[in-house]
């Protein structure tokens, strides 16, 4: 086996991905009913994949923890790379986050935002959206998103949206109130000062007066009827609707089979964004 054979068998067992092409798998101890894959592949920029991956199972005390998330980089892949390392660590120290894990998992967000900001000097200019997802004893997901990664829940082959999308025309009077302006110049779509097609993300310290880190969270339980969910870079969703990505992979049975299908239809659709995608099973 060669050294990176081995590398990407060291990611694959922990849950940790980010190259060009990269995937792995897992299950819960808890129930072998519920599994996760993901698939991430480079998308036709010239700079280095920016973004990466989170999905493992993990022990906590006497709870067992899925850990998912989607951090979609630009400017650079410092900060993605930063939160993949720490960000659940500091959500999981809030000591309320098994009482009142909304506000504990807000909290967590401003702490690893204003570490990244101190921290700029190593980190750079650069900033990373991200969509985090927690399962609590394979019953209750706690979803957080800044920016535009998005989670989606498949309930009874319906589609339903668990984040928001943070877009810089939709926030325009906050942004403006803050200093900033939003322009669809340079470029085709709206950006805060022209410059981010985001309006909430993490890092970027050149734009932080103007740029919000303030996660939406919600919480969702899983029932009979939850199917799976898809945590997916807006490389997916630009050329998809969360219904037509639910609808692509109902029948895979194979959580990692249907992350890589996703990441092939976006291909297939000429998304040229990096794309990386997470499904976790629930049947």
């Amino acid at each position: 086996m060669t050294g990176k054979e081995i590398l990407h068998k060291m990611k694959e067992k922990v849950g940790l991905g980010s190259s060009d092409a990269d995937s792995g798998k897992g299950k819960s101890k808890m129930s072998k009913n519920i599994t996760h894959g993901f698939h991430l592949v480079k998308g036709k920029s010239h700079h280095a994949m920016e973004d990466y991956v989170v999905a493992q199972f993990k022990q906590h005390d006497d709870k067992e923890l899925g850990l998912f998330a989607i951090f979609d980089g630009h400017l650079s892949h410092n900060v993605p790379d930063y939160l993949r390392s720490h960000l659940f660590d500091n959500i999981l120290k809030e000591t309320d986050f098994w009482t009142e894990p909304e506000k504990a998992v807000k909290r967590a967000y401003r702490v690893t935002d204003a570490n990244i900001l101190e921290e700029a000097v190593d980190l750079g200019k650069g900033g990373s959206t991200a969509v985090t997802a927690i399962l609590i004893d394979c019953k209750k997901l706690v979803v957080a998103n800044v920016g535009d990664s998005r989670a989606v829940i498949c309930k009874n082959g319906a589609a339903k949206q668990l984040s928001v999308d943070h877009e810089p025309s939709v926030e325009r009077g906050s942004i403006e109130q803050r200093g900033g302006f939003v322009s669809n110049f340079p470029g085709d779509v709206p950006r805060v000062d022209g410059q981010l097609a985001v309006a909430r993300a993490f890092g970027d310290k050149s734009l932080k007066k103007h740029l919000s880190s303030e996660p939406d969270v919600s919480v969702e339980f899983i029932e009979n009827d939850t199917e799976f969910v898809i945590l997916a870079s807006d490389g997916l969703w630009k050329v998809m609707s969360n219904q037509e990505a639910v609808d692509c992979i109902r029948q895979i049975k194979d959580a990692r089979s249907a992350a890589k299908h996703l990441t092939e239809e976006a291909l297939n659709r000429k998304s040229t964004d990096d794309i990386s995608c997470v499904v976790v099973r629930f049947q």
